[in-house]
């Protein structure tokens, strides 16, 4: 079986919404056994990528706050 490109999602919102619905699949017994997981692997891959794009935006606060984060007071 040749391995194929896994397409990285075009932003971390459609990464989530992807997930979203892999999840809600999952959960809901909608996929055979393959299915499962093939979303289970996708679902590993958005994961990561979700990761790292909110570990790369803590990164950027940090920079701009001086390299400490500080609580927000509303």
């Amino acid at each position: 079986m040749a391995k194929t490109a896994i397409a990285e999602p075009k932003n971390f919102e459609a990464a989530i919404a992807e997930l979203d619905l892999l999840v809600e699949k999952m959960e809901n017994g909608e996929l055979a056994l393959e299915e499962s997981l093939s979303a289970y692997q996708r679902g590993t891959v958005l994961l990561k990528y979700c990761e790292h794009v909110l570990a790369d935006a803590q990164q950027r606060i940090q920079v701009l706050e001086g390299d400490a984060l500080k609580d927000l007071k509303l």
